[in-house]
């Protein structure tokens, strides 16, 4: 029987959070639950990224999909996260070399390029009206930095001829950037931000169009498979499937110890300013670009549709948010913009995310007829996007993407169950502590 506090210790059964995002996002009307016993081809867990892209994959492949989740659709992550598309993996490309030799690490670049690719098809596919807006800044907390970014930009310029990142020193940072914080960093003109409710809600409406049936506020409880089928059983229900993805995430729970011995949730925070006006915004970040910086425990900001400051950083890892989300984040805000102390914080919402020992997404095959998705690491917009694809092909006989991903070895976390989330507290906070000295 499952038991997972985090789907309901920090939020009211199927609403979403007071988020800025929430409140900006013309809401999918409410599916119904799941109420008796139901057949299809293949069901999905979880209503994000993963799960409805590949739902809609898979209705491309003309195949019965059921999808359920135990809120609403993009509820989670994929609702409430920084909504940057970013270039790479989460890990750098000279870190993939090292571990998995110069052909993986490229054929990582490659996917992670599909990624951004698939979901500007996505959007225009589907006409999904989600503020996409190009660029992202990676700024440098430290002067120490600088010479180790200029290489690495000339790196993916030339090795991996990726021309639409550039190098940029403190001067034309800050002429980018009304912040004192940062040395240097790169510009990444083929990545960008975007509204990631509007997007998730955008699939979701895409995906109904298309055949797939979803079932919001239906919390699976367990599931048991044979060979032939797998039986998912909710709090008031059950489908009979063929087949299984499981694209929980952070919100996994102990539907699989296989997968949470080995994807961590985390939560992380993020508060919204009151408006500043359209010349304010351009003044702290020019060309309305999104910007993360170099720290472990990342700091990332971006201004929205209707000119806030959309700042996310700090971290936790209990159950409970915060009792002052706006507070907590407040205090990394200023670090990077004091200017900004007497303005208003109007929002401040957390939600849960789900990391990995290496940073690297968790795709694997479970059982012949079990399959999970999740570990995005903050790196979720593009790649849980897209890692939905791969499981859809994967899941209608498409192995060959999917199996690159899923041949990525990762670690347990260490301690078991009762001493993982302690021991991952003690190493955050030796990087944060890294991250001021």
């Amino acid at each position: 029987m499952s038991s997972n506090k985090l789907l309901h210790e920090n939020d009211r059964r199927g609403e979403y959070p007071r988020s800025w995002y929430a409140a900006s996002v013309d809401q999918l009307e409410q599916q119904t639950s799941l109420l008796d016993s139901i057949v299809c081809d293949v069901c999905i867990v979880g209503g994000g990224f993963t799960g409805l892209s590949a739902a809609l994959t898979l209705a491309e492949h003309g195949v019965d999909v059921v999808l359920i989740d135990a809120h609403r659709v993009g509820w989670g992550a994929s609702g409430r996260n920084g909504g940057q598309l970013g270039s790479g993996q989460r890990v750098d490309q000279s870190e993939l070399e090292s571990k998995y030799g110069l052909d993986t690490a490229m054929a990582l670049w490659e996917l992670s390029q599909q990624s951004k690719q698939h979901v500007h098809h996505l959007i225009h596919t589907h006409k999904i009206e989600c503020d996409y807006r190009a660029g992202i800044i990676h700024a440098d907390h430290k002067p120490g930095f600088t010479r180790e970014t200029e290489s690495y930009v000339e790196k993916l310029n030339s090795q991996y001829d990726y021309r639409d990142i550039s190098f940029v020193d403190k001067n034309e940072l800050r002429q980018r950037l009304e912040s004192d914080a940062y040395f240097s960093g790169s510009v990444d003109t083929g990545s960008g931000h975007l509204h990631p409710l509007k997007l998730a809600t955008g699939l979701a409406g895409a995906a109904l169009k298309n055949g797939v049936r979803i079932y919001e506020n239906t919390q699976v409880m367990r599931y048991e498979r044979t060979s032939q089928q797998v039986t998912v059983t909710t709090e008031s229900g059950q489908v009979n499937a063929r087949q299984l993805l499981l694209a929980c995430n952070g919100y996994l729970g102990d539907l699989s110890a296989e997968v949470a011995a080995k994807v961590m949730p985390i939560n992380n925070y993020i508060i919204a300013t009151e408006p500043l006006g359209s010349s304010a915004a351009d003044t702290l970040i020019r060309d309305n670009m999104a910007v993360a910086d170099s720290k472990f425990v990342v700091n990332y900001f971006r201004c929205s549709a209707d000119n806030r400051l959309l700042f996310g950083g700090r971290e936790s890892y209990d159950y409970r948010f915060p009792e002052d989300i706006k507070s907590f984040v407040k205090v990394a805000m200023l670090q990077i913009f004091p200017q900004l102390d007497r303005v208003a914080i109007d929002y401040g919402w957390g939600g849960t995310l789900a990391i990995t020992m290496n940073r690297m997404p968790h795709l694997q095959q479970l059982e012949s007829n079990v399959m999970s998705s999740s570990g995005y690491s903050g790196h979720g917009v593009g790649m849980a996007t897209f890692a939905g694809k791969l499981c859809g092909d994967a899941l209608a006989g498409k192995l060959d993407s999917f199996n690159v991903m899923a041949n990525i070895s990762h670690k347990r976390f260490p301690g078991g169950s009762t001493m993982r989330s302690p021991l991952l507290k003690l190493g955050m906070l030796y990087y944060s502590l890294r991250d001021k000295w």
